[in-house]
């Protein structure tokens, strides 16, 4: 959009001027002489700067590491992607590392489901940052968003079981009183579930009007069961910034774990986890052998099904799962969904084409993780107006080519957003061999204009920089 915004201004400022000059020295019409012509031309209106498109990664960079935290996998050098003008050092090491927050007064909180902690990040000049465990005893901490309403901001952690809010002030270095505000959420306690609940990690969101969104993923690949439970998973529910008045807001989501809504309006938009193993649900031929291939596992197939959504969430909206999937297209656009051969071969569970579309699609399991939109940030100007999503790559693709990532998606003026980039790449060393030595989680901006990258399985957090 910023290259078609960029042509507008050229079409409008230099041609129509220059044939505008060009019909005044010509004259009118009925043999009139021209008008005299100023020695001095008048000054062309000064255009306003336009920013320039935002640059995919192309420029291979040797990853920065301290001294101090040159440990495995950091003891031999590590090379990324990244775009022209961009650095990326290693910020800070944390084990298991998941969810970032930046507060207001630029601190950075991480969570850490493992330990049942939030740890606080100070940076300091010339250092690495400060640590603080900032609040422990948690039932497996993920999401974590700052929210002021009137004079007072706080704290809301999500939980695997409940989300608890707290006051915050500038420079607590550890909790104050936690409230519960929602409980009980569905985790691998709940005696239905019996200790088996594939994604119980709960992502939150705020509205413009003070609306708390609380995302409850499903227990399973794909089941009936999460559909008919209370409260239902693979939704999103809503409720008041006290956690009281819950609904269900959208379902059809398995896994929707960045949830964010675009900066300036009340469009809440999702980074959803699709389905693995996948049937191949046509009746015709896939594999070439004459025979149908409907109702069978093909790794060719499964490897790019279905497509994982990043998409607008609607309030009564139903995306699909588990009884419909959407199909990728040329445009990774606007997905169709079609029949899930598992639970829905007859369309008797849902008609698909009643099912919301979905407004982008990632590459098959690339399990999009954290979701931030970088309006109003500090980072560079040409990447303000869009959003970054952390690609946690995938576990069972028969090559490492999914994921592992951090991409990024330029939004227009009306909300939509254009086609995805490639910001952060290199974790993968040999896709075929399965070589792999970092997996993002988490993108957030800093306060500085930097973008940091958590990264839970080499247990760090990474500083992309511009030079």
């Amino acid at each position: 959009m910023a290259f078609r915004y960029c042509s507008r201004r050229w079409f409008s400022g230099g041609v129509i001027a220059a044939l505008a000059c060009s019909i005044l020295a010509c004259g009118s019409g009925g043999g009139s002489a021209a008008a005299p012509v100023s020695d001095q031309s008048p000054a062309a209106p000064q255009q306003p700067a336009v920013p320039k498109a935002a640059a995919a990664a192309s420029v291979q960079v040797v990853l920065e590491v301290p001294t101090s935290l040159a440990t495995a996998p950091f003891d031999t050098e590590r090379k990324l992607t990244v775009p022209p003008a961009f650095g990326m050092r290693l910020w800070a090491r944390l084990a298991g590392a998941r969810f970032l927050a930046l507060a207001p007064n630029g601190d950075i909180l991480v969570s850490h489901p493992g330990s049942g902690k939030v740890y606080l990040l100070r940076e300091r000049t010339g250092d690495v940052p400060q640590s603080f465990e900032f609040a422990g005893g948690m039932q497996k901490p993920h999401d974590m968003v700052f929210h002021t309403i009137g004079s007072t901001t706080y704290l809301y952690i999500a939980e695997s079981q409940q989300v608890t809010r707290s006051e915050y002030r500038p420079g607590d270095t550890q909790t104050r009183a936690r409230d519960v505000i929602v409980a009980g959420l569905p985790d691998a306690s709940n005696t239905e579930l019996q200790g088996s609940y594939f994604h119980e990690l709960k992502n939150i969101a705020f509205s413009p009007d003070n609306r708390l969104y609380v995302s409850i993923a499903s227990s399973c690949n794909v089941c009936i069961e999460d559909t008919q439970s209370t409260p239902q998973r693979g939704a999103i529910y809503e409720y008041a910034a006290d956690g009281s008045n819950g609904r269900l807001y959208a379902r059809g989501l398995r896994n929707a774990e960045g949830l964010a809504f675009l900066p300036g309006t009340s469009t809440l938009w999702a980074a959803v986890n699709n389905r693995d193993e996948i049937p191949y649900p046509f009746d015709n031929d896939f594999d070439g052998d004459g025979m149908s291939d409907l109702g069978k596992i093909l790794p060719g197939y499964v490897d790019d099904n279905p497509p994982e959504p990043f998409t607008q969430v609607r309030d009564g909206g139903h995306y699909g799962w588990p009884f419909c999937n959407s199909q990728p297209n040329p445009a990774m656009s606007n997905l169709e969904a079609v029949r899930d051969d598992t639970l829905n071969r007859d369309g008797r569970w849902m008609d698909c084409a009643t099912a919301d579309r979905v407004s982008k699609g990632l590459r098959a399991h690339s399990a999009p993780l954290g979701m931030s939109f970088l309006h109003g940030s500090a980072v560079v100007e040409s990447y303000r107006s869009g959003a970054v999503i952390a690609l946690h790559g995938c576990w069972n693709c028969t090559s490492l080519r999914a994921g592992y990532k951090v991409v990024y998606f330029p939004f227009d003026a009306k909300g939509n957003a254009g086609n995805e980039i490639d910001l952060v790449s290199g974790f993968v060393t040999d896709p075929d061999a399965r070589t792999v030595w970092g997996r993002p989680v988490d993108v957030i901006a800093d306060a500085k204009g930097n973008l940091l990258v958590s990264d839970d399985y080499a247990g760090a957090i990474y500083q992309l920089y511009p030079k």
